[in-house]
Protein backbone atom coordinates (compact mmCIF):
# COMPACT_ATOMS: atom_id res chain seq x y z
CA UNK A 1 0.00 0.00 0.00
CA UNK A 2 2.79 2.36 0.61
CA UNK A 3 3.32 2.74 -3.00
CA UNK A 4 -0.63 3.72 -3.77
CA UNK A 5 -0.69 7.27 -5.28
CA UNK A 6 -4.31 7.55 -5.09
CA UNK A 7 -5.62 10.83 -3.95
CA UNK A 8 -2.22 12.53 -5.28
CA UNK A 9 -2.12 15.20 -7.57
CA UNK A 10 1.01 14.78 -9.59
CA UNK A 11 2.52 17.42 -12.60
CA UNK A 12 4.76 15.75 -14.96
CA UNK A 13 6.62 18.54 -17.06
CA UNK A 14 7.25 17.35 -20.70
CA UNK A 15 5.40 14.72 -20.62
CA UNK A 16 3.70 14.42 -23.96
CA UNK A 17 6.08 12.41 -25.53
CA UNK A 18 8.93 10.02 -24.49
CA UNK A 19 10.52 9.53 -20.76
CA UNK A 20 7.82 12.24 -19.51
CA UNK A 21 4.73 10.21 -20.74
CA UNK A 22 6.05 7.01 -19.68
CA UNK A 23 6.99 8.66 -16.05
CA UNK A 24 3.18 10.27 -16.34
CA UNK A 25 1.60 6.75 -17.31
CA UNK A 26 3.21 5.04 -14.20
CA UNK A 27 2.05 7.31 -11.88
CA UNK A 28 -1.00 7.49 -13.24
CA UNK A 29 -1.71 3.66 -13.51
CA UNK A 30 -0.47 3.99 -9.28
CA UNK A 31 -3.35 6.05 -8.75
CA UNK A 32 -2.55 9.53 -9.16
CA UNK A 33 -4.26 12.34 -10.88
CA UNK A 34 -1.56 13.07 -13.35
CA UNK A 35 -1.35 16.82 -15.06
CA UNK A 36 0.04 16.35 -18.97
CA UNK A 37 2.01 19.37 -19.53
CA UNK A 38 3.43 21.00 -22.97
CA UNK A 39 3.13 24.18 -24.64
CA UNK A 40 0.89 23.31 -27.30
CA UNK A 41 -3.00 23.11 -25.72
CA UNK A 42 -4.28 20.55 -28.97
CA UNK A 43 -1.25 18.29 -28.03
CA UNK A 44 -1.70 18.39 -24.32
CA UNK A 45 -5.07 17.78 -24.26
CA UNK A 46 -4.96 14.64 -26.88
CA UNK A 47 -1.93 13.16 -24.83
CA UNK A 48 -4.22 13.42 -21.48
CA UNK A 49 -7.13 12.10 -22.96
CA UNK A 50 -5.49 8.97 -23.37
CA UNK A 51 -4.35 8.87 -19.63
CA UNK A 52 -6.80 7.76 -17.32
CA UNK A 53 -7.56 10.26 -14.73
CA UNK A 54 -5.18 12.89 -16.57
CA UNK A 55 -5.94 16.77 -16.57
CA UNK A 56 -4.42 18.86 -19.24
CA UNK A 57 -1.72 21.20 -18.31
CA UNK A 58 -0.70 23.29 -21.35
CA UNK A 59 2.26 25.70 -20.28
CA UNK A 60 6.35 26.84 -21.35
CA UNK A 61 8.10 25.73 -17.95
CA UNK A 62 10.47 28.60 -18.97
CA UNK A 63 7.77 31.47 -18.61
CA UNK A 64 7.55 32.15 -14.64
CA UNK A 65 4.03 33.99 -14.64
CA UNK A 66 2.73 30.95 -16.74
CA UNK A 67 4.34 28.89 -14.34
CA UNK A 68 2.70 30.48 -11.91
CA UNK A 69 -0.64 30.87 -13.01
CA UNK A 70 -0.46 26.81 -14.28
CA UNK A 71 0.46 25.91 -10.93
CA UNK A 72 -2.74 28.16 -8.91
CA UNK A 73 -5.32 26.74 -11.98
CA UNK A 74 -3.99 22.88 -10.62
CA UNK A 75 -4.66 23.53 -7.08
CA UNK A 76 -2.38 21.34 -4.44
CA UNK A 77 0.70 19.38 -6.15
CA UNK A 78 1.19 16.18 -4.38
CA UNK A 79 4.25 15.27 -6.52
CA UNK A 80 6.03 17.05 -9.09
CA UNK A 81 8.44 15.54 -11.28
CA UNK A 82 10.45 17.94 -13.33
CA UNK A 83 11.14 15.89 -17.03
CA UNK A 84 11.18 19.20 -19.50
CA UNK A 85 14.27 18.48 -21.30
CA UNK A 86 16.44 18.81 -23.87
CA UNK A 87 20.05 18.03 -25.90
CA UNK A 88 22.43 19.44 -28.12
CA UNK A 89 25.21 17.61 -29.07
CA UNK A 90 28.14 20.17 -30.57
CA UNK A 91 31.68 20.71 -29.46
CA UNK A 92 31.83 23.20 -26.70
CA UNK A 93 34.04 24.85 -28.92
CA UNK A 94 31.43 25.35 -31.48
CA UNK A 95 28.52 26.20 -29.08
CA UNK A 96 26.70 29.79 -29.62
CA UNK A 97 25.58 31.80 -26.32
CA UNK A 98 22.04 31.62 -27.49
CA UNK A 99 22.40 27.79 -27.75
CA UNK A 100 23.81 27.16 -24.38
CA UNK A 101 21.80 29.74 -22.39
CA UNK A 102 19.12 27.84 -24.39
CA UNK A 103 20.05 24.55 -23.11
CA UNK A 104 20.23 26.09 -19.21
CA UNK A 105 16.89 27.65 -19.69
CA UNK A 106 14.79 24.49 -20.24
CA UNK A 107 17.05 21.91 -18.09
CA UNK A 108 18.03 23.52 -15.15
CA UNK A 109 16.00 26.78 -14.67
CA UNK A 110 12.42 25.39 -15.69
CA UNK A 111 13.23 23.16 -12.99
CA UNK A 112 13.93 25.96 -10.18
CA UNK A 113 10.48 28.21 -11.58
CA UNK A 114 8.02 25.19 -11.41
CA UNK A 115 9.51 23.39 -8.20
CA UNK A 116 9.66 27.54 -6.53
CA UNK A 117 5.93 27.48 -7.92
CA UNK A 118 4.69 24.16 -5.93
CA UNK A 119 7.20 24.28 -3.04
CA UNK A 120 5.40 26.76 -0.72
CA UNK A 121 1.64 24.63 -0.91
CA UNK A 122 3.68 21.37 0.24
CA UNK A 123 5.50 23.54 2.65
CA UNK A 124 2.04 24.55 4.03
CA UNK A 125 0.91 20.87 4.33
CA UNK A 126 3.75 19.30 5.51
CA UNK A 127 4.68 17.21 2.53
CA UNK A 128 5.65 16.92 -0.90
CA UNK A 129 7.36 14.93 -3.58
CA UNK A 130 9.66 16.54 -6.25
CA UNK A 131 11.64 14.23 -8.43
CA UNK A 132 13.74 15.77 -11.15
CA UNK A 133 15.04 14.06 -13.61
CA UNK A 134 18.72 14.10 -14.56
CA UNK A 135 20.96 11.74 -16.96
CA UNK A 136 23.55 9.79 -15.51
CA UNK A 137 25.43 12.59 -17.10
CA UNK A 138 24.84 14.53 -14.25
CA UNK A 139 28.43 12.73 -13.40
CA UNK A 140 30.01 11.47 -16.56
CA UNK A 141 31.06 13.39 -19.47
CA UNK A 142 31.08 12.24 -23.47
CA UNK A 143 32.50 14.95 -26.00
CA UNK A 144 29.83 16.93 -27.93
CA UNK A 145 27.65 16.82 -24.81
CA UNK A 146 29.18 19.43 -22.60
CA UNK A 147 26.64 21.44 -21.89
CA UNK A 148 23.64 19.31 -21.44
CA UNK A 149 26.13 17.52 -19.07
CA UNK A 150 26.68 21.17 -17.48
CA UNK A 151 22.44 21.31 -17.00
CA UNK A 152 22.38 17.79 -16.21
CA UNK A 153 24.78 17.87 -13.22
CA UNK A 154 23.32 21.17 -11.89
CA UNK A 155 19.74 19.42 -11.56
CA UNK A 156 21.75 16.85 -9.11
CA UNK A 157 23.24 19.75 -7.19
CA UNK A 158 19.99 21.60 -7.29
CA UNK A 159 18.01 18.73 -6.37
CA UNK A 160 20.40 17.94 -3.33
CA UNK A 161 19.81 22.09 -2.63
CA UNK A 162 16.58 21.22 -2.37
CA UNK A 163 16.66 18.35 -0.54
CA UNK A 164 18.43 20.82 2.61
CA UNK A 165 15.63 23.86 2.38
CA UNK A 166 12.76 21.70 2.54
CA UNK A 167 13.75 18.07 4.05
CA UNK A 168 12.34 19.66 7.48
CA UNK A 169 9.20 20.27 5.89
CA UNK A 170 8.41 16.76 5.26
CA UNK A 171 9.74 17.09 1.56
CA UNK A 172 11.63 14.45 -0.57
CA UNK A 173 13.73 15.80 -3.20
CA UNK A 174 15.94 13.19 -5.46
CA UNK A 175 16.52 12.74 -9.07
CA UNK A 176 16.47 9.71 -11.45
CA UNK A 177 19.43 9.28 -14.05
CA UNK A 178 18.75 7.73 -16.82
CA UNK A 179 21.20 6.18 -18.90
CA UNK A 180 21.06 5.73 -22.85
CA UNK A 181 16.98 5.23 -23.52
CA UNK A 182 14.94 5.12 -26.53
CA UNK A 183 13.28 8.02 -27.29
CA UNK A 184 13.02 11.06 -30.02
CA UNK A 185 15.70 12.63 -28.10
CA UNK A 186 18.01 9.96 -29.06
CA UNK A 187 16.83 8.82 -32.71
CA UNK A 188 19.85 9.72 -34.10
CA UNK A 189 22.04 7.60 -31.97
CA UNK A 190 19.33 4.78 -32.17
CA UNK A 191 20.68 5.33 -36.23
CA UNK A 192 24.10 5.56 -36.00
CA UNK A 193 25.56 2.10 -36.50
CA UNK A 194 28.49 2.51 -35.03
CA UNK A 195 26.81 3.70 -31.84
CA UNK A 196 25.02 1.07 -31.16
CA UNK A 197 27.28 -1.56 -31.34
CA UNK A 198 29.59 0.43 -28.73
CA UNK A 199 26.58 1.13 -26.06
CA UNK A 200 25.88 -2.75 -26.69
CA UNK A 201 29.24 -3.37 -25.59
CA UNK A 202 29.83 -0.84 -22.72
CA UNK A 203 26.28 -0.91 -21.60
CA UNK A 204 26.16 -4.52 -19.32
CA UNK A 205 22.64 -5.30 -20.33
CA UNK A 206 23.59 -5.15 -23.93
CA UNK A 207 20.61 -3.06 -25.04
CA UNK A 208 18.99 0.45 -24.54
CA UNK A 209 15.97 0.86 -21.93
CA UNK A 210 12.88 1.72 -22.83
CA UNK A 211 10.91 4.41 -21.08
CA UNK A 212 8.23 2.05 -19.50
CA UNK A 213 11.72 0.43 -17.70
CA UNK A 214 11.94 4.20 -15.59
CA UNK A 215 8.14 3.43 -14.45
CA UNK A 216 9.04 1.60 -10.85
CA UNK A 217 12.03 4.22 -10.24
CA UNK A 218 9.31 7.17 -10.07
CA UNK A 219 6.52 5.38 -8.47
CA UNK A 220 9.33 4.84 -5.33
CA UNK A 221 10.15 8.99 -5.24
CA UNK A 222 6.59 9.75 -5.80
CA UNK A 223 5.03 7.76 -3.38
CA UNK A 224 5.65 7.04 0.92
CA UNK A 225 7.90 4.23 0.41
CA UNK A 226 11.17 6.78 0.10
CA UNK A 227 9.55 9.17 2.91
CA UNK A 228 13.17 8.82 4.12
CA UNK A 229 14.85 8.89 0.79
CA UNK A 230 16.05 12.32 0.42
CA UNK A 231 18.52 14.24 -2.00
CA UNK A 232 19.31 10.87 -4.02
CA UNK A 233 19.70 10.27 -7.58
CA UNK A 234 18.51 6.81 -8.40
CA UNK A 235 20.19 5.84 -11.87
CA UNK A 236 18.45 3.77 -14.13
CA UNK A 237 20.94 2.51 -16.69
CA UNK A 238 21.37 -1.10 -17.55
CA UNK A 239 24.63 -0.86 -15.51
CA UNK A 240 26.59 1.33 -17.52
CA UNK A 241 28.08 3.90 -14.66
CA UNK A 242 28.78 0.74 -12.76
CA UNK A 243 31.33 -0.80 -14.87
CA UNK A 244 34.41 0.28 -16.32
Amino acid sequence: MSFDLSGRTALVTGSTRGIGLALAQALAAAGARVAINGRTAETVAAVAAGVDGAVAASFDVTDEEAVAAAVAALGAVDVLVNNTGMTLRKPLVDLELDEWRELLEVNLTSAFLVARAVAPGMIERGRGKVVNVCSVMSDLGRPTTGAYAATKGGLKMLTRAMCAEWARHGIQANGIAPGFFRTDLTEALQANAEFNAWLQARVPAGRWGEPDELGGAVVFLASSASDFVNGQLLIVDGGLSAVV
